[in-house]
Formats: C-alpha cells, sequence, structure tokens
C-alpha cells in the first residue's frame, strides 16, 4: 500500500504541503501564477536557450477571475523573482509600478527580459487548456521575436503548480517518496492504522512526519504555522477602512471584535454570542487574505480563515487549552486534508466551494475534535459531518474578488467546523456515512457542478449581485 499521495502532482502530501505560507487573495489563482512563474525562469536557466522576451496567456477561470483575484499582478512579480513565502507588499507595490514603466523584468540570478505586462500578458477567454481549468501558458522569444521555450502550467488548488508532463504522469511512474511506517490512501486505511497501532491521528502523521525531518524541527515549524496563522487573526482584528477591487467591502472584524470586548466587559453578552467570536477571528484572516496580504494556505487562500478560526476559538473560550496543542491539530487537521486532495480536490475552479470552505471545516473539525479527547473514529465522524453539509457549495465571487461571498463563508465554516467536532464527540463514533463517501460525493458533485458556478463569475451570486 503506497503513501498518501496526491494522485494528479505525483507529491507525497506532508502536513506542510497542505500548511504553505503563502499572498493572497487565491492560493490557485495567485499564489500558484507566481510559483508558475519562477517554475518558468528556472526552466529558461536550464533550457540554455537565448531568451530575450517573456509573455504569458491565462486561460479559463485564471482568465474569467484572474483580474480580481490579482493572477495578472502574481505573474509579473513570480517574473520579477518575487516569491509567496517571502512575499513584502509594499516591496511589490514597487515593483509592480517599476515594470509598468520600464517593461521589463530583472528576476536577481537570471538576468534581465523584455516583458509589457500591456501586451505580454493576455487573458485568453476563448481557449481553455485541457486538464485543468487553472492553465497558464509562458513563453520564452529570442531577440528575433521566435519561441524557443513553451511551458503550460497548471495550479491545481492549495498553491500547487504542476506542468502538463507533470499532470500527465501515469500512476506507475508517481514518485514513490520516502518510505512511511504508518501509509494510507483513505480515512478507512487511516482509521485501519490508528487501530492497528493504538495511536491516535496526530501520533500517525507525526511519525510519517519524522521521515522528512527531525522531531524537533516538525514542532517548530507547526508552531510557526500556528503563529503566522494567529499573527494574521491579530493583523486582520486591529484594521478597518474598505478592501481593494472596487466592491467597497468594509472590513468588519475589528468592529465585531471591539464590539465583543466591550459587551463583555459589561457583562452583557449571551451565549450564542461565541459564533461572532469565532466569526471575528475567521473573517479578521480572510480580511487580510482579500487584502493581498501574507495568509496560510489552509487548505487553500480563500478558505483560510477557518483553520485558524477555529483554533483561536479554542485558545480564547476553551478551559485548559495551550498553544502547544496546536501539534496535534495541525497534524490531524493535514491528514485530512491531505485525504481529500488524494481523492478529490481542493481547487474552488475544478469542484466549487465545496472543495475550499468545505474541505478547511472538515479539516478544522477533525483537528478540533481530536485536542479535544475524540478517538480517531469520532475524529472521522467529524470531518464527515462538516463535509457533508458543505456538499454542492459552488464558487461564485462577486467580481472575480475573494470578498463576497468568501469572508463570511469562512465565519459559517469555521462555525460548523466547531459544531461538527462538538456532535461527534456527543456519539462513540459509529454513523452511517463513512468520509470516502462523502469525499467521493463531493468529487462527483463537482464533475457535474456547471461551469458557470466553479470560480468563473459567470454565474450565481457573480451575476446577480449589482455592482456599481
Amino acid at each position: 500500500m503506497p503513501p498518501c499521495y496526491d494522485q494528479a502532482s505525483q507529491m507525497y502530501l506532508s502536513v506542510f504541503d497542505m500548511f504553505k505560507i503563502g499572498v493572497g487573495p487565491s492560493s490557485s489563482h495567485t499564489m500558484g501564477p507566481m510559483i508558475a512563474a519562477g517554475r518558468f525562469l528556472r526552466h529558461i536557466r536550464d533550457s540554455q536557450v537565448p531568451v530575450k522576451r517573456l509573455q504569458c496567456s491565462l486561460h479559463g477561470s485564471l482568465a474569467f477571475t484572474g483580474k480580481g483575484h490579482g493572477t495578472d499582478r502574481a505573474v509579473i512579480l513570480g517574473f520579477a523573482g518575487f516569491k509567496p513565502d517571502s512575499f513584502d507588499l509594499e516591496k511589490a507595490i514597487l515593483e509592480l509600478e517599476e515594470v509598468k514603466t520600464s517593461a521589463t523584468v530583472t528576476p536577481s540570478g537570471f538576468g534581465s527580459f523584455d516583458f509589457d505586462p500591456e501586451t505580454d500578458l493576455v487573458f485568453n477567454f476563448e481557449v481553455k487548456l485541457t486538464r485543468h481549468p487553472n492553465g497558464l501558458n509562458m513563453r520564452g522569444l529570442d531577440a528575433t521575436g521566435t519561441v524557443v521555450v513553451e511551458q503550460s502550467y497548471f495550479s491545481i488548488g492549495g498553491g500547487f503548480v504542476l506542468t502538463g508532463d507533470e499532470f500527465d504522469a501515469d500512476k506507475t511512474d508517481r514518485k514513490t517518496g520516502p518510505d512511511v511506517p504508518f501509509p494510507f490512501l483513505s480515512a478507512a486505511e487511516l482509521l485501519a492504522q490508528a487501530e492497528t497501532h493504538d495511536k491516535t491521528i496526530a501520533e500517525i502523521i507525526f511519525a510519517n512526519e519524522c521521515t522528512l525531518d527531525n522531531p524537533a524541527a516538525i514542532r517548530a515549524r507547526l508552531l510557526r504555522i500556528w503563529r503566522a496563522m494567529n499573527g494574521c487573526i491579530d493583523a486582520g482584528l486591529s484594521q478597518e477602512g474598505l478592501l481593494p477591487g472596487g466592491l467597497n467591502v468594509r472590513r468588519r472584524a475589528k468592529s465585531i471584535y471591539d464590539s465583543l470586548i466591550a459587551e463583555r466587559g459589561r457583562n452583557k453578552s449571551t451565549p450564542h454570542v461565541v459564533n461572532d467570536w469565532i466569526s471575528a477571528y475567521a473573517m479578521a484572516v480572510n480580511e487580510q487574505n482579500a487584502a493581498g496580504a501574507q495568509v496560510v494556505t489552509a487548505p487553500t487562500n480563500g478558505a483560510a480563515g477557518v483553520i485558524p478560526g477555529a483554533f483561536r476559538y479554542y485558545l480564547d473560550h476553551v478551559s485548559g487549552s495551550d498553544e502547544s496543542d496546536s501539534i496535534d491539530y495541525l497534524l490531524t487537521a493535514g491528514a485530512i486534508g491531505a485525504i481529500i486532495k488524494t481523492n478529490a480536490s481542493i481547487s474552488g475552479a475544478e469542484v466549487g466551494c465545496q472543495g475550499e470552505v468545505g474541505s478547511a471545516s472538515a479539516m478544522a473539525a477533525a483537528g478540533l475534535c481530536a485536542i479535544l479527547g475524540g478517538s480517531p473514529k469520532q475524529v472521522e465522524n467529524a470531518a464527515e459531518i462538516a463535509l457533508e453539509h458543505h456538499l454542492g457549495m459552488t464558487c461564485d465571487p462577486v467580481k472575480g474578488l475573494v470578498q463576497a461571498p468568501c469572508i463570511e463563508r469562512n465565519a459559517l465554516g469555521a462555525i460548523k467546523a466547531i459544531s461538527s467536532a462538538s456532535l461527534a464527540l456527543r456519539s462513540d463514533g459509529n454513523h452511517l456515512i463513512p468520509l470516502d463517501a462523502c469525499i467521493e460525493t463531493m468529487r462527483q458533485t463537482g464533475i457535474d457542478m456547471s461551469d458557470k458556478y466553479k470560480e468563473t463569475s459567470t454565474g450565481g451570486l457573480a451575476v446577480n449581485t449589482p455592482v456599481c
């Protein structure tokens, strides 16, 4: 039995594949194209051909919602040498102006290339590349204008980027990755490993991760991931004003949080107000994401507020909680995310928002159930409940921006995750619908879903909401 692989990407899905520090507003439409541009620069260097000019065309969902998601800016910055994990927004703004003026990019270590965003970056609405809705075609031209190097890339969600050859690779040619002590492909196999070896899901994943790094380093990296998430919450709770993009969406997390603090001081709160705390935490992250700041893909940027929102609720409102619990929380959540990505998708352009907020809610529910003492069967139940009640959710962002309905959707995804964990803890873990069946249902629903509702802004709220 092979370990948990993404059948498309051929990559061993570590917890650190599921949680990556990136840049908003979209892991597939911003972060992925930036990574693709960097990969193309390396491809040019490896090809050792004389390239004078760079060009890029965006296809499918990247064309239809690319402007709202900042895909054009991401490609420009990727060609200029920017990377998601070291992204500096102020430097990026200056670089974009410089490229617009000079029509050149000068990535460190690669020399200088002609690149005029007005003519060399094309939104191609007519041609949809095969394999995946999020396609980019990048070309390098010599001094005579002849294309001397060309490569297509596919941004498949969560910051994962594949070439066409990588996408097409046969299972028998897939990388074997590291030998892990507890391999699994499905939730059923994960539960079998837990039962056979009398381990929690977090213990299983930690042991597998130890084939990649030493235990102390893994714990430190997981704490860094949580602290980056928490820092994003704090930043979002401190800022006001309108989000960029033209919808005039006002940041709300700070005002909600401030009013909750004031009410608590007057001892006027009612029990259901805890939902407002959860919403404030989750919305703070997605307001930061919408502003183009750094966030942690969890498992995507569009769903980045659910997992941190649920854990911040745990820290602030559950007696006996501790920051160190974030390690088991993220390990467990990462396992569920890997199973979903392996057997279905986390891409809104591929299966709708059920694959983004739905997946995040399932991951958060599993993680929270685990750190609240749930058994592996209860953890699997929690994930199934959360995912089941996101089935069929469309991805229909207004004006292609990751704002409406995305920001509030993260708040409700976090609330559902917490409710799902609580329901699972009230049972013995036995339930009717297995998580694997729910994941397969999500995959099939995504296939049947009209493209209008899969991150194209050509249906749903995107066309029924007046934008003046």
